[in-house]
């Protein structure tokens, strides 16, 4: 029964969240109709999702979270240093593709999301086959590096998160 009413409680409480965020002035109406959209959307959102994604740790999402929130502070002062200070002639930007040992969709959405939210890259494309993305970078002295980075830093993680 509990199921079927809350066939996705973490985004359940998300919503409720983020309708209180959204309203400013929390209060027992608010509550109550955050309380109901956090219900009725999930349900009417449920067939949409037959096999939706499976964490297995909170926690490392938690240190994804931090990760990408620290990359996206660092790579905005790197990219307004190239734009500003640097000449154009010094700039290296570079298309990458990479390969990904990533399956699921949500965790290559992810992935794919979390580059383009860095400054100075973006993800441009997914294969046919779902099995790479193609990335443009800004400044890729060493696409070889971006690459490996990339899968270090993001992709090794992310199949950690999702099972």
């Amino acid at each position: 029964m509990i199921a079927k009413l809350l066939p996705h409680p973490g985004l359940t409480l998300l919503l409720i969240l983020t309708w209180l965020a959204l309203v400013g002035q929390p209060g027992l109406g608010s509550l109550v109709l955050g309380g109901a959209l956090g219900v009725v959307i999930p349900m009417l959102t449920a067939p949409y999702w037959p096999n939706r994604p499976r964490l297995r740790s909170l926690p490392d999402l938690a240190g994804y979270i931090a990760i990408v929130g620290l990359d996206i502070v660092t790579a905005n002062l790197v990219v307004a240093r190239l734009v500003l200070l640097a000449p154009n002639a010094r700039l290296r930007p570079a298309w990458i593709s990479l390969p990904l040992e990533l399956t699921s969709p949500e965790a290559i959405a992810v992935l794919a999301a979390t580059i383009a939210l860095t400054p100075g890259t973006v993800c441009a494309d997914l294969s046919g086959d779902g099995r790479a993305l193609l990335i443009h970078c800004l400044h890729a002295p060493d696409p070889e590096a971006v690459r490996a980075a990339i899968k270090s830093r993001y992709e090794a993680r992310l199949q950690r998160i999702f099972a």
